[in-house]
């Protein structure tokens, strides 16, 4: 019988092939050796260097560097806003024909009007700064890689609740602004706001204190000023309405008034309070058996009352002298009879 030795060649090959010889572990006492050679630099170039100082490092200095120059602009801008509201005031003032020093002597330039507008002018810088260091922050972040969405997010949910309630006080602190840097009114000022009149004695950003001629002091909120008469801004007008009796000669009690007033320009006294000499304009209303002369001057502001007191008081004293009559008194009640 003839046997085949097919089936045993995997066999024979599996016994012909050596074991593998396993790899002694080093002992403990044994050291690895260590690797003293230099690193490969083989693969570094100038534009690889250059695509690294590109990256994220170079943005991030230029962004800090953007956001130092933005804000040394902003606040130059600032200064010379502030300035150009402080000279504002002092150089219409001097423009004014026939005011000159007499202006400046009684101090129409006022400091606290200075101090509160260069106030505004800190508040404004404060402002800028915060927001150009918020932005320049948030890119800087941005360019490491953290995520600002959650950030965001959340500052835009607390931004929209702020904003619906304090929208009131941002309007009215805008509109404060805008009055200080357009020098619509200031302290000492006698203005009109629509709803009280009276005598500025504090502007602040939120709200503007009055005082009317009751001596009440009113707080109005600068964003509910629709319109401001300023009575008072650079120069005022005194008006002085002199009445004489329906049959005494005209011509000769507007030649006695304007005696008076030439004698009072002339006067040391209201040298620095009169812009120009007062005018007598004439005739202004006959009625009740009455003749009303009327009598202008212009005065620096706030300075008319005294002035029209001082007109009447020296017209007073000139008519009775040059014989010149006022009106007879109002009728007395029940049939009695006027004075002579």
């Amino acid at each position: 019988m003839i046997t085949t030795f097919t089936n045993l060649t995997p066999v024979v090959r599996q016994i012909s092939t050596p074991a593998p010889t396993p790899t002694p572990s080093p002992s403990p006492s044994q050291e690895l050796p260590v690797n003293l050679s230099m690193p490969d630099l083989s693969g570094l170039t100038w534009s690889g260097v250059g695509d690294w100082l590109v990256g994220t490092p170079l943005l991030i200095i230029t962004v800090v560097f953007v956001g130092f120059v933005a804000r040394f602009l902003l606040h130059r801008l600032i200064n010379r806003v502030v300035t150009t509201a402080t000279s504002k005031r002092a150089e219409r003032l001097a423009s004014i024909p026939g005011a000159g020093r007499a202006l400046q002597a009684v101090g129409v330039a006022n400091v606290r009007h200075v101090q509160r507008t260069q106030t505004m002018g800190a508040l404004l810088k404060s402002i800028t700064t915060f927001v150009v260091g918020g932005i320049t922050v948030l890119t800087v972040l941005s360019l490491v890689g953290i995520p600002l969405g959650p950030m965001l997010a959340s500052a835009s949910v607390g931004g929209v609740a702020l904003a619906f309630g304090a929208q009131s006080l941002v309007k009215d602190f805008l509109s404060g602004v805008f009055m200080i840097v357009e020098d619509q009114y200031g302290v000492g000022d006698v203005i009109d706001t629509g709803e009280v009149v009276g005598t500025v004695e504090n502007v602040s950003l939120r709200v503007t204190q009055l005082r009317d001629a009751g001596g009440m002091t009113w707080y109005v909120r600068n964003g509910e000023i629709v319109r401001i008469g300023n009575k008072t801004q650079g120069w005022s007008t005194a008006i002085v309405d002199l009445a004489i009796a329906y049959d005494q000669d005209v011509e000769k009690a507007i030649g006695v008034i304007r005696d008076v007033v030439s004698v009072m320009d002339d006067d040391e006294a209201f040298k620095d309070i009169l812009l120009e000499e007062p005018k007598v304009v004439g005739v202004e209303s006959i009625a009740n058996g009455a003749i009303t002369i009327r009598v202008i001057a212009k005065t620096i502001a706030n300075e008319q009352f005294g002035i029209q007191r001082e007109i009447r008081e020296r017209v007073k004293l000139a008519f009775d002298r040059e014989g010149v009559r006022s009106p007879l008194p109002v009728m007395p009640p029940y049939g009695g009879t006027a004075p002579k």
